[in-house]
């Protein structure tokens, strides 16, 4: 006769058996089992202040370790307040488990107490929803929900938890499965054959490398193949840093509002090789408008249909093996043209003049050219949407793949401060930088108590302006004034220190460097308040709209 074991308890081990290191979350009384089970895991267990930052904790620790991240949260309103963050993952591509308390199965056929079903709500939003119907089942559900939340393309993962199913006895018996991964298939020799022709007869081919050359860790076989073929690469804002930015073929990033300096590299070019691009990370007819030119798509999934994005050539597979396999094929080299040299040196020049620049409010090319200076290579910014994604997604910098992070699928305001946790937790030697404007430094500046609690040392960085900037910005260019974007502000140097953080004013342009390497060097959780002058805003959109020729 088996012995009996704990349901909460066999969850937990299929979790230490999918390799979960933390689960973010807030219990409630219908998890409370699985709640108490952890912590007598190997599990670190923690305690946020919102449902909210715990699916966005677990979205950017996804992103950093290509692991689904773990969000946990009790029944009804818990469980909804998790599907930002949750929606958040699944569009910009990142494996995330959510996992939340339901009624018993005793009474969810009916209207009763906090019922609402969850499974239909977190269906649009994921690659799978599901309830837990036994408790046998958890060792199979589990398995299914990691290996299709990390299997490409990577997305969100919803489960229900009945009340009592958590609590009831299972077969100590019963135990994880084996954890098998997805391998990569090897590209097609036939589709590499038949790129490679498209290339021979290219003029000026251009590479455009997004989210999925990230999570696929093809930089080395990116660079290879742009130094071998001679051929230029920008990015996506998803995509910084796959390429590096000091890189002698590197023309920067794409997708600002504007017909941005890179733009003029795919102005010229006939042939876009599209390398782990995905469509909801830009609209392609921004770089493609006129649908004439012929792309090259590789990835390890099949491209998404627009009438803008008109596959040439797919090539589904391995990324690095990919690029490795059409260098070899391509038999011929281009020259990185003047342009391409022409769109660097307008965007040096560009962060060499913020460095100069002294006014106060700062403006917003002396912060990014400052957040640089103080930032190492590896070290990590999350920048939050809004006009600060703007300035940093166009202007900074990035050297290594994720250490410049955006949400570029669905653009929520407020992953920033949330999400630096994780990503210290998932990088505890680098720094972290959450860059946010105010706006959306308030929709979860509670997890500041979190960071201080839990002792995990991050630095923010609000860029004050007293509204909703990139809202004002659109409103201004398009309809010539702004409405309801002006909002007031707490002492945020008073708040960050009622959490036990530290607090710092910039009062002077010269003083932002200083303050934010003291900030970053502090010993726990540091916020830094900017002034930031949006007049520059327009004053950028209105040289790009009059900008016909990088030259």
């Amino acid at each position: 006769m088996s012995t009996q074991a704990d349901a909460a308890k066999l969850l937990v081990r299929t979790l230490e058996a999918e390799g979960v290191e933390y689960v973010f979350g807030i219990p409630g009384e219908e998890n409370i089992h699985f709640v108490q089970a952890l912590n007598e895991s190997s599990i670190r267990y923690v305690l946020v202040r919102h449902e909210q930052g715990a699916a966005f904790m677990a979205e950017i620790y996804g992103r950093l370790t290509g692991k689904a991240g773990v969000a946990s949260a009790t029944l009804g309103p818990g469980a909804i307040n998790l599907q930002l963050g949750v929606a958040d993952a699944q569009t910009n591509s990142t494996p995330v488990v959510a996992i939340s308390a339901q009624v018993g199965l005793d009474r969810i056929y009916k209207e009763s107490h906090q019922i609402v079903d969850l499974v239909s709500l977190f269906r649009p939003i994921t690659k799978w929803s599901e309830l837990v119907p036994t408790p046998e089942a958890l060792p199979e559900i589990v398995r299914k929900a990691f290996k299709t939340a990390q299997t490409e393309r990577p997305g969100a993962v919803y489960l229900a938890i009945p009340e009592d199913v958590e609590s009831a006895s299972v077969s100590a018996d019963l135990g994880p499965l084996r954890v098998n991964v997805v391998q990569p298939q090897e590209p097609s020799a036939a589709q590499i054959a038949r790129a490679a022709d498209v290339l021979a007869m290219a003029r000026q081919p251009i590479v455009l490398a997004g989210h999925g050359a990230t999570r696929a860790h093809a930089s080395e076989a990116l660079v290879h193949f742009s130094e071998k073929l001679g051929l230029p690469v920008a990015t996506t804002f998803n995509g910084k840093g796959v390429f590096p930015d000091d890189h002698r073929n590197a023309l920067g990033a794409v997708g600002f509002m504007r017909h941005d300096y890179v733009n003029f590299g795919f102005d010229e070019a006939d042939v876009l090789i599209a390398v782990g691009y995905e469509l909801q990370e830009f609209d392609p007819v921004k770089v493609n408008p006129h649908a004439d030119k012929k792309i090259i798509h590789i990835h390890a999934m099949p491209a998404e249909v627009d009438d803008h994005y008109p596959v040439e050539v797919g090539i589904q597979g391995d990324v690095s093996r990919s690029l490795r396999a059409l260098g070899d094929a391509v038999h011929r080299r281009w020259d990185v043209n003047g342009t391409g040299r022409r769109i660097r040196e307008l965007m040096r020049d560009e962060l060499a003049e913020g460095r100069a620049e002294d006014g106060f409010p700062l403006s917003p090319r002396r912060i990014v050219a400052d957040i640089r200076e103080a930032m190492g290579r590896e070290d990590i910014v999350l920048a939050d949407t809004g006009a600060v994604k703007m300035w940093m997604a166009r202007m900074y910098p990035t050297y290594e793949p994720n250490t410049l992070l955006v949400s570029n699928g669905l653009s929520s305001m407020g992953f920033a401060v949330p999400g630096a946790l994780a990503a210290k937790l998932a990088h505890p030697e680098r720094k972290v930088l959450a860059a946010t404007g105010d706006g959306a430094f308030l929709m979860n500046s509670q997890e500041l108590e979190t960071a201080v609690r839990e002792n995990i040392p991050i630095t923010v960085l609000i860029w004050e302006d007293d509204a909703y900037g990139l809202i004002e910005w659109k409103m201004d260019l398009e309809l010539g004034r702004s409405s309801n974007i002006k909002f007031g502000n707490p002492d945020f140097v008073a708040y960050a220190e009622s959490f036990g953080a530290h607090g710092y004013r910039v009062t002077a342009a010269d003083e932002l460097l200083p303050t934010l390497r003291k900030a970053l060097n502090d010993d726990g959780v540091s916020v830094v308040t900017v002034p930031v002058d949006y007049s520059h805003n327009l004053q950028l959109t209105d040289k790009l709209g009059e900008l016909t020729d990088p030259f």
